[in-house]
C-alpha cells in the first residue's frame, strides 16, 4: 500500500485535511525551534534563597546580587518571612544612543515568602546585607526550641 493510499486520522495523507494537518505541524514546529522555551517564564528575577536550622533558630541566606541594600525589605507577619526587592537598571538618559545587542541581565521587582514552623520574636530576629547577600536569623522561641524531641528509630 503507497503512502498516499494509507487511511491517517484525518483521512487519506493526499486529502485536504492530510495537507492541512501537515501545514499546522509544521508551523508548530517552526515556531517551537524558533523560540526558545525560557521566553514563556518570568524575567522577573527571584532571589536564591538557603534555609538551614539548628537547636536554636532558622538561618535564611538570600543571594541578591547587584541590588542595593536601600532597596530591599525584609518584613515578618504571622511566621511567614518575606523578602521583596528591586534591582534597579543601570542604563541612564545617555544610553538611548546605543544599538543594544545583547541584553540577558534581567532587572525588576522580586519577592519570597518563607512560611516558618514557628512565630519569632520579631524584636530579636536580625537581618544583615553584606556584598549582595542578605543573612536573617531567626532565633527559635524558648518553647519551641525546648520541646524539640529526637525520636528513636527502631529496626522493623
Amino acid at each position: 500500500m503507497a503512502s498516499s493510499d494509507r487511511p491517517s486520522f484525518f483521512g487519506r495523507d493526499d486529502s485536504p485535511f492530510g495537507t492541512l494537518f501537515r501545514e499546522v505541524q509544521k508551523t508548530f514546529e517552526d515556531f517551537s525551534r524558533r523560540t526558545p522555551f525560557a521566553r514563556f517564564t518570568s524575567d522577573i528575577p527571584s532571589p536564591k534563597i538557603d534555609v538551614a536550622e539548628s537547636k536554636d533558630a532558622i538561618e535564611v541566606t538570600a543571594e541578591l546580587p547587584g541590588v542595593n541594600e536601600k532597596d530591599v525589605d525584609v518584613t515578618l507577619v504571622n511566621g511567614m518571612l518575606t523578602v521583596r526587592g528591586e534591582k534597579k537598571t543601570e542604563r541612564d538618559e545617555q544610553d538611548k544612543d546605543k544599538n543594544w545587542h545583547v541584553m540577558e541581565r534581567s532587572y525588576g521587582s522580586f519577592s519570597r515568602a518563607i512560611p516558618l514552623p514557628f512565630n519569632p520574636d520579631p524584636t530579636k530576629v536580625e537581618a544583615k546585607f553584606d556584598n549582595g547577600v542578605l543573612r536573617v536569623h531567626l532565633p527559635k522561641p524558648p518553647e519551641v526550641a525546648s520541646s524539640q524531641q529526637k525520636i528513636e528509630i527502631k529496626k522493623g
